[in-house]
């Protein structure tokens, strides 16, 4: 990943320290046990064993989701980064794959994505059976080391004649040397139609270049955008353009995906985006405020499919952060992506905002399924022990009944808590006083790891309507929150010494109706 090499040294030994401490410990959990380990999530993808960082390749081909992801075969800590895979026909179900792409005397393979050269443009395959051509930053360890930072990062390809099985890299690269930045990275490739070529997007210190090329293979510089717009609290990262059609409208618009480290509204690594036009050379937004995908801790370095069926929009992020992504509890394998997302657009007077909800396929893994209506809430309601199944991992939906919101004896604060006789806790909430919702995980944790993880974020927002409708996806050390017609999200992990296992609804100085609720059993993608 991209981090200078004395963090990189000082995350190493952090990382190796947690991991001789916690072997014992492991042993205990059932490490053994294939997908089973304690913290294993059970409906997020995990690597087999060791480590897993940003999301890379996605790409959608005969009928496959490639999932490509940085990967540390060795160790359950980052090092030499190589590029996992997995493959899906389904979004939750995964096949792991041999490993793709291996470093080599250019350097570690960082970031980047992989396209389906259905005219064979660049040459690599034939007209019959086109490449796919993954893109991907050449990390240099030895120029970074010896302090030639304009030399560490340039852009290099590989394709692959056998859908994706085996990847040959191009003899020609790099392709896109480095123009004399040392944060240089993360190549995103899309075809433009409009202007019939290829246009790769990369991050380039605190803005975002853009290339274009006719054929995978030789590149021109276009433009770049960022500078003084969005945040700039850390390095840009891990980028990505698309068209986005607006919500009830034939309007479209283009958004721009700007990982960011640190900078994001929880602190830590986070992602924002922009919303503009792109006429196949420069992106164009008039946009002023910031605006966040995701308002929790633990989503970063997220990027979509290309190639996706239906002109779907799909995302997958990194489930963690910088912060602390190397000394969290350690077990044969660190590192989950987030659920899949599938993107849409909506417009609020002159802003245009990005919406995420899970995809339509997390239907998949539904089993048993319990609902309550019309619930008034006046303190605590446990709800848990009317579900005759696992606590986690679950699907949630809550529908609050806001319409007396500014009403004597509505509540100051409403939401849900996910506890274990521990002691140990998360809570999302609504304040209705001063507007915002809130995650609380300062106590959702058995074992103290790092002082940047336990908190209390909040996202400003005042809701209106007559109802609040929440829906939260929970595993086994983490849920994924959406609510504001899913334009609000939040994920968090937490590593409580036992799992959740009791749910409980709370309303606070006052009284609310819980008018729809229902929580689903999710099945193991594992089992």
């Amino acid at each position: 990943m991209k981090t200078t090499y004395v963090y990189l040294l000082s995350m190493l030994f952090l990382t190796t320290a947690c991991l001789q401490t916690k072997s014992k410990d492991n042993e205990e959990s059932g490490a053994g046990n294939k997908f089973q380990e304690k913290f294993r999530p059970q409906v997020h993808f995990t690597p087999q064993k060791h480590w897993m960082n940003d999301p890379n390749g996605m790409v959608y081909y005969k009928g496959e989701y490639h999932l490509f992801y940085q990967h540390y075969p060795e160790k359950s800590v980052w090092g030499p980064m190589h590029w996992g895979h997995a493959i899906s026909t389904d979004l939750v179900h995964w096949e792991h794959m041999p490993i793709a792409i291996y470093p080599d005397s250019l350097g570690y393979i960082f970031s980047g994505s992989a396209v389906a050269d259905h005219n064979n443009t660049s040459g690599l395959g034939t007209k019959e059976n086109p490449p796919l051509v993954a893109f991907f930053t050449y990390h240099d360890m030895k120029a970074e080391k010896e302090g030639r930072f304009t030399e560490i990062e340039s852009q290099a390809i590989a394709y692959s004649l056998d859908k994706g099985r085996t990847w040959s890299k191009y003899k020609g690269n790099p392709v896109v040397k480095n123009p004399g930045i040392r944060d240089f990275r993360d190549p995103k490739v899309i075809w433009h139609n409009d202007s019939k070529q290829w246009i790769m997007s990369i991050a380039s210190g605190q803005v975002i270049k853009f290339y274009s090329s006719p054929n995978c293979l030789d590149w021109t510089y276009l433009s770049e955008f960022g500078e003084g717009r969005g945040e700039h609290g850390g390095v840009w990262e891990c980028p990505d353009l698309f068209p986005l059609q607006v919500k009830g409208s034939n309007e479209t618009k283009w958004v721009l995906i700007v990982n960011i480290n640190p900078g994001g509204p929880a602190g830590g690594s986070a992602t924002q985006y922009f919303v503009g036009d792109f006429n196949g050379k420069e992106f164009i937004s008039a946009q002023s405020k910031t605006q966040w995908m995701d308002y929790g801790k633990d989503n970063y370095a997220g990027v979509t499919w290309s190639n996706a069926p239906e002109s779907r929009r799909i995302l997958i992020g990194w489930m963690n952060n910088w912060e602390y992504a190397g000394e969290k509890p350690c077990i044969e394998w660190s590192g989950a992506a987030t659920f899949p997302r599938e993107l849409g657009l909506v417009k609020e007077l002159d802003t245009y905002l990005l919406t995420s909800e899970p995809v339509k396929e997390i239907e998949k893994l539904y089993g048993e399924k319990v609902e309550f209506i019309n619930q008034d809430i006046k303190g605590i309601m446990t709800i848990s022990d009317r579900i005759p199944f696992a606590k986690s991992p679950v699907d949630i939906r809550l529908r609050f009944d806001i319409a007396d919101k500014t009403k004597m004896g509505f509540p100051s604060k409403y939401g849900i808590t996910l506890k274990n006789s521990r002691g140990e806790y998360i809570t999302v909430g609504y304040d209705n006083v001063d507007s915002f919702f809130y995650v609380d995980r300062t106590n959702a944790v058995g074992e103290v790891f790092s002082e940047k993880f336990a908190l209390t974020h909040i996202v400003p927002f005042i809701a209106n309507g007559n109802y609040a409708d929440w829906r939260i996806v929970v595993d086994k050390t983490s849920l994924e929150f959406f609510a504001a017609d899913n334009k609000v999200v939040i994920t968090d992990l937490y590593y409580p010494t036992e799992d959740f296992d009791i749910i409980e609804i709370f309303a606070e100085n006052g009284q609310i109706r819980l008018g729809e609720a229902s929580i689903t059993e999710l099945k193991s993608i594992w089992k």
